[in-house]
């Protein structure tokens, strides 16, 4: 009789801990729906790429982008990202067809602060391996939540702009200049009121390729100022301070400069 009465309780146990994970289940469901990105109404499709940080073609949330390029190539965007914000990158590389291929490719995306400071991802296939036959590779990111501020030594994400870089890692070499198609979607969600506090401003990096930028207040290199004396003074502070060292090194290299001459007009004979 006791041992059905607690086969009875094990099975009670297991009914409940299966309701609570179907119910976990249920819970988590709608989220990772909302997660994937979706195109926003009426967004222009993006189609080109940069080569680098400074070439990076700006996207937004919810744009569609759709770029022609070739194996090999290193493609860069850019986005922006506020305080709060949770952004998540869906890329899908279509590639040539397999009868032009040899091997298997690795592909990866990487994603970088406005410091050019590597970022993780916290879900996402961010370094897949495309197999002979496949016909396309889908890649995912999605970062950390973007914080209001950080210590200056973390790594944390910070408002500002960031950068997305794809690129092949790993591929045989006569399958590179094959034609490719991207396609990449960008997706957001979040809360600004997640943590508190302020960043002073955002890591924005102020670069235009081409142009020379002057700063207010700054000076042309051709009206620069004389130094002042302090500056003098510390413009000679890399010359060595005199001691008996310096001294006696010096007397030692004119004394054998001397005794050279004086050798050497010793042993020179004069032609007659």
């Amino acid at each position: 009789m006791l041992i059905h009465h607690q086969q009875g309780h094990v099975r009670l146990h297991n009914r409940l801990a299966a309701a609570a994970f179907a119910i976990a289940c249920a819970a988590l469901l709608p989220a990772a729906a909302a997660a994937a990105p979706s195109p926003s109404p009426g967004s222009a499709t993006v189609n080109r790429s940069g080569t680098s940080f400074l070439t990076a073609t700006a996207v937004g949330v919810g744009q569609p982008v759709q770029v022609a390029a070739s194996t090999g190539d290193y493609l860069y965007w850019s986005f922006s990202a506020a305080a709060g914000q949770i952004t998540e990158i869906a890329l899908t590389v279509s590639l040539p067809p397999a009868g032009k291929r040899t091997g298997a490719s690795t592909w990866t995306v990487d994603v970088f602060d406005g410091l050019r400071r590597r970022q993780a991802c916290t879900a996402g296939v961010q370094t897949p391996i495309a197999a002979a036959t496949a016909t396309s590779v889908s890649l995912g990111c999605s970062l950390r939540r973007v914080r209001s501020w950080a210590e200056p030594w973390s790594g944390d994400p910070l408002p500002g702009t960031y950068y997305i870089r794809l690129s092949v890692t790993d591929l045989p070499e006569p399958d590179l200049g094959l034609p490719i198609q991207v396609d990449m979607l960008l997706g957001a969600h979040g809360d600004s009121n997640a943590d508190d506090g302020e960043l002073k401003a955002p890591l924005v990096p102020r670069v235009k390729p081409g142009e020379v930028m002057a700063e207010a207040g700054s000076v042309h290199p051709s009206a620069s100022p004389s130094p002042t004396p302090d500056e003098a003074t510390e413009a000679l502070d890399w010359l060595p301070d005199l001691s008996a060292r310096w001294i006696w090194t010096t007397v030692g290299g004119v004394l054998a400069a001397a005794a050279g001459v004086v050798g050497f007009s010793l042993t020179w004979r004069r032609r007659k």
